[in-house]
């Protein structure tokens, strides 16, 4: 029997276990369990140990606020998992995902990250765990802001020191994510705490999912007011269960709706606590800092599904039932003022009011901050590559359109996932393997090279990959929603 892989990390020794052609170690603490004194705190460095850790098992997942029923686990949250072609190489290009959804969960033991084809393709893939929801998130007055971000920073700094003992680069680190992963890359390309310690960036469906401090004190205080803490402090809810807080939190983002008139587009998102745009460990939103030189560009990866919205319709219930009131509704809310509203109706005159309102919510939470962060990256010297998901989830009858996270499984080559069998069936097509392949390929070009293998996007040219059963690359597809939004950069929710 093959002796196991070591690898000896600045903390010591990790053992994990060969399978699939390449080499996985699994649940490496990049930094001390965030509880007792340590809850809310920004993280702190991980303890050395002797001898020779074995590093075979996911580390706990992090509190979740999902309405799942998920067990609570162990406190050693923030832990990393590597996979490697070999640990004895030197130069592998280095892909850290960041898997958050929702900035309400975050388990990179999901099997939809399986990092085998990306392993066997010569990438060294590394998946973390992190803060969120009021753990990473809550806006406290004792404790620093967007811990989960904090979380992140550190991940990648333990990557630095460590990723070429697992045969990478360290020159060549690209970090992605999709959704609130992806709003965290985006972040990431802001925030000074966080230069140097990727080169290239892969960022799907971007979210526009900021709190200015207003509001965010307002929300958190609500927050701590229904669990029962006395004040909104970290000392106030450091004695409360997380798993509990994570189950009131839930409970609290179901009930958004009865703070519209307060709260305003924040209410629709299901997101309560969302990432605050602090001043300083998030100086300000991305899409202004590139465009004003206050951040540099990179290379950038980044893109959206056509039908974003749709999956968030079909799983609560509502797809085929929007009225022209909720269109109202959605248009008063989210579409870009003082002209937004006119502006979709004369945009998408033969739209029913479902077509509406999943236009534009496509728009508003996913479709526009990414093409604009493709545009902002562009304009702050970086180099950007758009693309749209076309292709149509087979699953369900095909009612799921290109959805949002259809992405993921394909480009991770995982069809047969828990997730990718949901969206892509049980048994995948020969169109979806061939996407995959080629989804993939374009990931492995990117984190090696820097280019993605079409046209940057251009100011004025908007070309756009646009993946299908026949993928092309054309002008952008969503030119009437770009132009609506354009000088419109996604602004952080506020007291309305």
């Amino acid at each position: 029997m093959a002796e196991q892989p070591k690898v000896r990390t600045t903390e010591g020794v990790v053992q994990g276990l060969r399978r699939q052609g390449h080499a996985v170690f699994r649940g490496i603490p990049y930094a001390q369990p965030p509880v007792g004194q340590l809850r809310f705190a920004a993280p702190a460095p991980p303890h050395r140990w002797e001898g020779t850790r074995r590093a075979v098992e996911f580390g706990p997942v992090v509190p979740l606020s999902l309405p799942i029923d998920v067990p609570p686990q162990g406190t050693d949250w923030l832990t990393l998992n590597v996979g490697t072609p070999d640990p004895g190489a030197a130069g592998l290009p280095v892909l850290v995902w960041i898997p958050v959804g929702g900035y309400l969960s975050a388990a990179s033991s999901d099997p939809m990250y399986d990092p085998a084809a990306l392993a066997e393709a010569g990438v060294v893939v590394v998946t973390i765990n992190c803060r969120v929801g009021a753990e990473g998130f809550a806006f406290l007055d004792d404790a620093p802001p967007n811990r989960g971000f904090l979380d992140q920073i550190a991940a990648l700094e333990w990557v630095q020191r460590n990723i070429a003992a697992f045969g990478g680069d360290p020159g060549r680190v690209t970090v992605g994510g999709v959704s609130a992963g992806a709003g965290s890359v985006a972040a990431l390309l802001t925030m000074k705490s966080a230069r140097g310690l990727f080169r290239r960036a892969i960022a799907h469906s971007v979210p526009g999912l900021h709190n200015t401090p207003a509001l965010a004190r307002r929300v958190t205080a609500a927050f701590a007011d229904r669990a029962g803490a006395t004040a909104p402090t970290a000392e106030a809810l450091r004695d409360i269960d997380p798993w509990r807080l994570a189950a009131e939190l839930t409970s609290f983002n179901a009930g958004l709706h009865a703070h519209r008139e307060s709260w305003g587009r924040l209410t629709e998102t299901g997101t309560a606590l969302c990432p605050v745009v602090d001043g300083e460990i998030l100086p300000e939103t991305p899409w202004p800092a590139l465009t004003g030189g206050r951040a540099s560009g990179t290379e950038l990866l980044v893109g959206h599904t056509r039908d974003e919205f749709r999956y968030f319709s079909v799983i609560s219930g509502r797809h085929g039932t929007f009225t022209e009131e909720d269109a109202h509704a959605a248009l008063r809310l989210h579409a870009p003022r003082p002209d937004g509203a006119r502006a979709y109706r004369a945009a998408f005159p033969r739209a029913s009011p479902e077509e509406l309102v999943e236009t534009l919510y496509s728009d508003a939470l996913f479709r526009m901050p990414s093409q604009q962060l493709a545009e902002a990256n562009t304009a702050a010297g970086g180099t950007s590559y758009l693309f749209e998901l076309c292709w149509v989830a087979p699953a369900l009858g095909g009612i799921l359109g290109a959805c949002h996270s259809l992405d993921v499984p394909l480009a991770f080559g995982t069809l047969n996932s828990p997730v990718g069998t949901q969206l892509i069936g049980e048994e995948p097509t020969p169109d979806a393997v061939a996407l995959s392949r080629e989804l993939q390929q374009t990931w492995v070009r990117f984190v090696t090279t820097g280019d993605a293998g079409w046209p940057a996007h251009r100011p004025g040219e908007h070309l756009t990959r646009v993946l299908d059963t026949e993928s092309k690359t054309l002008p952008y597809p969503e030119q009437a929603s770009r132009r609506i939004w354009e000088g419109h950069s996604p602004a952080p929710f506020d007291l309305s």
